[in-house]
């Protein structure tokens, strides 16, 4: 190929960084890696065959040992703090209109307004300004019981 193989793989490396960095893969980082390998191998003097296979091999290894280690270091490392439907439960709030098996409304301690319902089998009525506590979420409603 006239000794510019090199250009090929420094390309490769480029590219395949820049796909993982849009993308957030991991895959296409052991890729580069691979790339990387076969760009070492190539300034080394070894043939393109040569240096393709060592990229292949480099890229197959870091995928089946590397990338597990990574995921697990991702998914120890994420944000503890709850989010979404997760970070109402357990919250408190106060009954505004009152609540009962088929409907009423509740201001919860974020501020938000939510339909509400207790428990099914509980024929219990929760009057406005009672103190409430999030047991779950079942769609657009909350379901509590009184503090």
């Amino acid at each position: 190929m006239g000794g510019f193989e090199w250009i090929v793989w420094a390309a490769l490396i480029i590219v395949f960084v820049a796909i993982a960095m849009l993308t957030a893969e991991i895959e296409f980082m052991l890729l580069a890696l691979g790339a990387l390998g076969g760009l070492i191998a190539e300034l080394f003097g070894a043939p393109w065959w040569l240096s393709t296979v060592i990229a292949a091999v480099v890229a197959i290894l870091g995928t089946f040992l590397l990338r597990p280690r990574l995921l697990h270091l991702l998914e120890r490392s994420g944000d503890p703090t709850k989010s979404n439907i997760d970070a109402i439960v357990g919250t408190t709030g106060r009954v505004l209109l009152q609540v009962t098996m088929t409907g009423g409304q509740v201001k919860l301690a974020n501020g938000e307004t939510w339909s509400a319902r207790v428990p099914e089998g509980d024929a219990a009525t929760i009057q406005p300004g009672t103190e409430v506590r999030v047991l779950s979420v079942d769609g657009a409603s909350v379901i509590i019981e009184p503090e």
